[in-house]
């Protein structure tokens, strides 16, 4: 069950952020993984 809400937030935190270039998707994606952890640690 948490797997696609994990996919889900990924995917929106990249649609959302509308990232420019290779930089800001690295940012986005780092701040994905914080919320994953975040989520796990609950």
């Amino acid at each position: 069950m948490l797997k696609p809400v994990i996919a889900a937030m990924i995917a929106a935190v990249l649609t959302l952020a509308g990232c420019n270039t290779v930089q800001g998707m690295g940012q986005d994606i780092q701040k994905a993984g914080g919320a994953i952890e975040r989520a796990g640690s609950k």
